[in-house]
């Protein structure tokens, strides 16, 4: 047996021991020792193996499938993607940066050429050690060598590097290989390739993860108030216990309200309606995980009094504004009950939670009228009947949003409730391979919990236009039941809502941020055989969300003319109706 085929088997086989669960594959030379493996462990039915051919969308893929993996509040596996060296690489970057600022677990195998032909001028050659910088954690392997002692380096570094990622993190396996790369038929080698007994790890992680910090000081006001962003469900469900003990409001943007059975549905749009009375003007802010929809929300935590920030196991926290006055790693009731807090908080204040809670309907009925009178059809609209719709249908749906303005329309305007995963790229908010993560974190979460299902997605034409090689999948891969709802009002509708969008730039704005495109995004699909259907009325819409078999699009088109004074119709309508 050559070199790369024994350190490629070796490899998989630890993956699979280390609960890598699927694997994107991208085509190429360099790495063809992994693809023989992989390919060999999939026929056994060790692990999934989807193949790409574009290693950007792949990238995107495997993220969405870490997502779908880990949205429950135990994590059902690993995700991994794995491509040949050279600028192949470099494509993946976009999603390990998203994986490393959302915060997701992603194992990133790139095959590369042996030391001797770096900086010769070899074909395909880059440096690849540290591509990614400090957006991901880096294992590199030595070039496999016909020797005693590998197998037990190769498992270890294996090992090591899924511990990395355990930690909600990406970790990059640079792997140097030399010719031959194919197998040569023989299986002799200088020392037995075999794992640990009963299919066990090679090293197994002692303790667990750490947990520093604790429950919030004990002084902290009556009048707090919990703001959950993006973050895992687990993070999500200890603050709302926390809340429900103290008797706290508790507003979540729609990545973050898996885990918190009981919030306030209109929170951000409260927030971004204008000043809060001083009934509801908190004397302190607990922040979970990344708040990064609403510019209100940043607005109350530059003014609020105290801001107490909860982080990670490594002592991070998210901060922008530097107004973080406490920090720690985990809140939690540990094993209290809210009985038992309660019992230690005479200084409740019982109208606290209420007024908020007479707040959020107030503002839930300022929309239904304003959407009642607005013409169809508006992002908002979109929003309110797709999460509507899913509410009211069969079984534990998943939507992916894109991001701009189809994730900020569902927290404006619509509550998904608990019965709803909600999923978005809003590590660092681009939307870049929006398509390809829907897929993979459609196809990841029913290999989580066969429950979820089926997918649906809502992003804008831009986000799908960028993407639209997502939507290429051969015929011998495994489709995804997922809906990709289209709103597509032909350019940059997000714009319109910022500084940008202001009539003393309406010279500009059409050609470098409007940027129409007149795409037809029906022909697009067809070429990729892909069912499109158009629809115009919010019944077609309804009707369109069926659950239904395979990969579709539902386009809905629009005009972005007025976006700008809807927008402002309906901060004033809630401010009118809540912040008197």
């Amino acid at each position: 047996m050559n070199p790369a085929t024994a350190q490629a088997r070796v490899l998989v086989d630890e993956l699979v021991r280390n609960d890598v669960r699927h694997v994107v594959l991208c085509p190429g030379s360099r790495n063809a020792p992994l693809s023989f493996a992989l390919h060999e462990a999939a026929v056994a039915g060790r692990l999934t193996l989807h193949v790409r051919i574009d290693e950007r969308s792949a990238g995107f893929l495997a993220l969405g499938l870490a997502k779908g993996l880990a949205h429950r509040p135990h994590r059902r596996g690993f995700a991994a993607v794995v491509c040949t060296s050279g600028t192949a690489v470099a494509n993946l970057h976009p999603a390990v940066l998203e994986a490393w600022h959302g915060g997701t677990a992603l194992l990133v195998l790139t095959a590369d050429r042996p030391v001797e032909l770096h900086g010769t001028g070899a074909n395909q050659t880059v440096e690849q050690r540290g591509i990614f910088g400090s957006a991901a954690g880096t294992v590199d392997f030595p070039v496999a060598e016909r020797g005693t002692g590998q197998n037990a380096m190769w498992r270890g570094l294996v090992c090591r590097a899924v511990a990395r990622a355990d930690r909600d993190r990406p970790v990059h396996l640079n792997l140097p290989f030399r010719e031959p790369l194919v197998p040569d038929g023989t299986l002799d080698w200088p020392e037995p390739l075999d794992g640990r007994p009963d299919g066990a790890r090679w090293t197994e992680p002692a303790g667990g993860r750490v947990v520093v910090g604790g429950t919030p000081p004990r002084d902290l006001p009556p009048r707090t108030l919990v703001a959950v962003g993006d973050c895992g469900w687990t993070a999500a469900h200890d603050a709302a216990e926390v809340a429900a003990a103290n008797g706290w409001p508790v507003i979540a943007e729609p990545t973050g309200s898996a885990g918190v059975p009981d919030r306030i549905g209109h929170g951000s749009l409260l927030l971004a309606a204008g000043p809060l009375p001083q009934a509801l003007r908190p004397d302190a802010v607990v922040v979970v995980g990344r708040l990064t929809l609403s510019r209100g929300v940043q607005r109350l935590l530059r003014e609020a009094p105290v801001v107490y920030a909860v982080g990670d196991t490594d002592g991070e926290w998210v901060d922008p504004q530097h107004v973080v006055a406490h920090a720690t790693a985990q809140l939690t009731t540990a094993n209290l009950t809210a009985d038992d807090l309660r019992a230690g908080r005479p200084d409740l204040d019982a109208g606290w939670l209420a007024g908020w809670r007479q707040a959020d309907d107030a503002a839930g009925e300022a929309v239904k009228a304003l959407l009642a009178e607005q013409p169809w059809p508006t992002g908002l609209h979109v929003a309110s009947v797709l999460v509507d719709t899913l509410s009211d249908g069969p079984g534990y749906p998943l939507l992916f949003l894109g991001s701009s303005n189809p994730v900020r329309d569902v927290d404006l305007v619509t509550d998904p409730g608990q019965r709803i995963t909600v999923l978005a790229n809003r590590g660092v908010a681009g939307i870049d391979g929006s398509v390809s993560t829907a897929v993979g974190a459609t196809l990841g979460s029913f290999a989580a919990d066969d429950r979820v299902g089926p997918g649906y997605a809502l992003m804008g034409d831009l986000t799908f236009l960028h993407d639209i090689g997502g939507l290429l999948i051969g015929p011998q891969e495994q489709r995804p039941d997922l809906t990709v709802v289209v709103f597509n009002d032909d350019g940059g509708g997000i714009f319109s809502l910022l500084e940008q969008g202001s009539e003393e730039h309406a010279a500009s704005f059409e050609r470098v941020f409007g940027t129409p495109h007149g795409a037809d995004l029906a022909a697009l699909c067809a070429g990729y055989r892909v069912p499109h259907q158009e629809v115009r009325s919010a019944a077609e819409l309804r009707a369109a969300l069926t659950p239904t078999p395979g990969l579709r699009v539902v386009e809905v088109r629009a005009d972005r003319a007025g976006l700008r004074e809807l927008h402002q119709r309906l901060r004033s309508a809630v401010a009118a109706a809540a912040l008197r």
